[in-house]
């Protein structure tokens, strides 16, 4: 019997009830499915293989989603069945987000608000650090001899000067999603709602304004809005924040994206993302603007 079949059997409302299961495309970790039960929609998130390799805790994951979900900008989660670490949600209807809408006059605000909810929230379970996850990604490199982007052992130096600087002045952390791509976001008509928590834990505010902003193009204009709308106005040192941890955002996920294209049975050039991810982060860090970036995070 397939895994989804299996899973649907075990919830005892769904028996003896018309069910039809539908396989969602777009996960790169789980496999997701709608599931309608008496007309009813659901969303089911089954993990993937292997993906403790890339630091995904499923328990952690369920306990962030459920916090999450007090906030109304995460979906209800109905049922969890740790046996395959699979969730059961709330089925969101509306318009699931893309780099091109999100970069519609407004949006920048719409998803700092949606943010700003969710960091508002319950304390995650555990906290998120990126540069502690760079590190585990580059040891599970080296034991699984896992070829990573060209050069990026020469630029772990400046990755720890980007760290010195971050942490000179921090940030009180706040529970974060730490993975905002454009899809993570729907939106519902009335607001913008935010799911997938696999990387969620509390973090530094402006790594999720930043990540977001890398995940999504920002320009300077609209890394400024999002900025101005989460802080209610922006500073110097804040938007140097930002930029600082859009780099790290892809210094991480580009080790992320060379694991996945070891480990990965899904069809996606995942080589491809980590060698765009790296090129973009190394272009920002010999950029002229990047020693002032540093400078002005300690101001």
């Amino acid at each position: 019997m397939p895994v989804i079949d299996e899973i649907v059997s075990k919830i005892e409302n769904w028996r003896g009830r018309k069910i039809s299961i539908q396989a969602l495309s777009g996960g790169l970790t789980n496999t997701n499915y709608k599931v309608t039960v008496d007309e009813i929609p659901f969303f089911v998130r089954v993990p993937g293989e292997s993906t403790a390799l890339l630091a995904i805790d499923r328990h952690n994951e369920y306990f962030n989603a459920q916090a999450a979900a007090e906030t109304s900008v995460g979906p209800k989660v109905l049922y969890y069945l740790p046996e395959y670490q699979a969730m059961i949600l709330e089925f969101i209807q509306g318009t699931t987000m893309s780099n091109e809408s999100l970069n519609n006059p407004g949006m920048p605000t719409r998803i700092a608000g949606a943010i700003h909810r969710l960091h508002g929230g319950p304390r995650f379970l555990s906290d998120f650090n990126m540069f502690r996850l760079t590190d585990y990604y580059l040891d599970i490199c080296k034991k699984r001899a896992v070829h990573i982007p060209d050069g990026y052992p020469e630029r772990l130096a400046t990755i720890g000067r980007i760290e010195q600087a971050l942490m000179i002045r921090p940030l009180p952390t706040v529970p974060c999603n730490n993975d905002l791509l454009a899809e993570n976001y729907i939106d519902d008509g009335k607001a913008i709602r935010i799911i997938d928590y696999e990387y969620s834990g509390n973090n530094d505010p402006c790594f999720e304004l930043g990540n977001t902003c890398q995940e999504l193009g920002y320009d300077e204009a609209r890394i400024i809005e999002v900025c101005t709308a989460y802080f209610g106005g922006s500073s110097t040192s804040k938007i140097a924040r930002m930029k600082l941890n859009m780099i790290m955002s892809d210094v991480g996920w580009a080790l992320w994206a060379a694991i996945q294209a070891d480990i990965s049975k899904i069809n996606y050039n995942f080589w491809g993302w980590a060698v765009e991810r790296w090129d973009r982060a190394i272009s920002k860090m010999d950029a002229p603007e990047f020693p002032t970036c540093l400078e002005d995070v300690r101001t």
